[in-house]
């Protein structure tokens, strides 16, 4: 296996800056020794058994982009990949990412890190059999129609965008009185209403959550959802979700 770390532009979104000063070296560093302690979390085994069961589906050889990948803590999990391309805006996690956990399983031919953000950075159309996003989307970025067709455009015919998103009823999600009363008036308003767009948004935190509903109207049109599930890691209760590119986005 062959690693290189491709440098491309600074960071150009408020949440990519955020990401890259947040995530230093010290801070990377605690991170990946607890990627170490990854057999002893049952949340990461059934999220690196989703993977494996994702990559499986498809006839081998595949390309597989990580959209913030850290410090490649999944990189191994996946099967049958010819090129592994690792994003993320923390060049001191990508420092750690170069020495993954379980490094000698990682059976891609080649891995390259770039240092980018997600938002801006430009890959090539129909690049990828599959795209799979863990504990970024909806969480360090918001999850919006701009990033769908951003992944959509990356993708070949056919191809997988695997992710998960927090969601707006996760335990580690605040409690406030006002998240409370617009949970609570929600249901009185049209969704499709001013509004009742308003308040959804908040609810949603502008895209930093995404429940069942949300992630299905977002993918709708440019994906086909394969599947779509609750899951409670160590940290969140999230949305699972697959979508399969559509044929008219072929």
């Amino acid at each position: 296996m062959h690693t290189q770390i491709a440098r491309t532009t600074p960071a150009s979104s408020s949440w990519a800056e955020r990401a890259s000063s947040r995530y230093d070296e010290a801070y990377a560093k605690r991170y990946r020794a607890h990627d170490e302690e990854f057999q002893a979390s049952g949340p990461c085994r059934e999220l690196a058994a989703w993977l494996q069961r994702i990559s499986a589906a498809f006839d081998p050889p595949i390309d597989v982009l990580d959209l913030g990948c850290g410090t490649g803590r999944y990189f191994w999990a996946l099967t049958g990949v010819r090129d592994l391309v690792g994003i993320d805006a923390s060049p001191s996690m990508l420092a750690e990412a170069s020495r993954p956990y379980n490094a000698g399983r990682i059976g891609a031919r080649s891995v390259t890190l770039v240092e980018g953000d997600l938002l801006s950075h430009q890959f090539e159309p129909a690049r990828f059999d599959l795209v799979y996003s863990i504990g970024v989307l909806a969480e360090h970025v918001p999850f919006d129609e701009t990033l769908v067709v951003r992944v959509s455009r990356w993708l070949k015919a056919g191809g997988r965008f695997a992710f998960t998103t927090v969601h707006p009823q996760s335990p580690s999600v605040p409690r406030t009185m006002t998240r409370r009363i617009g949970a609570w008036l929600e249901p009185f308003f049209n969704p499709r209403g001013a509004a009742g767009c308003y308040l959804r948004s908040r609810i949603l935190a502008g895209g930093l959550y995404a429940d069942e509903a949300r992630v299905g109207e977002l993918v709708a049109g440019a994906f086909d959802v394969e599947s779509l599930e609750r899951f409670q890691s160590e940290a969140h209760l999230h949305c699972l979700c697959v979508a399969r590119k559509a044929h008219e986005h072929q």
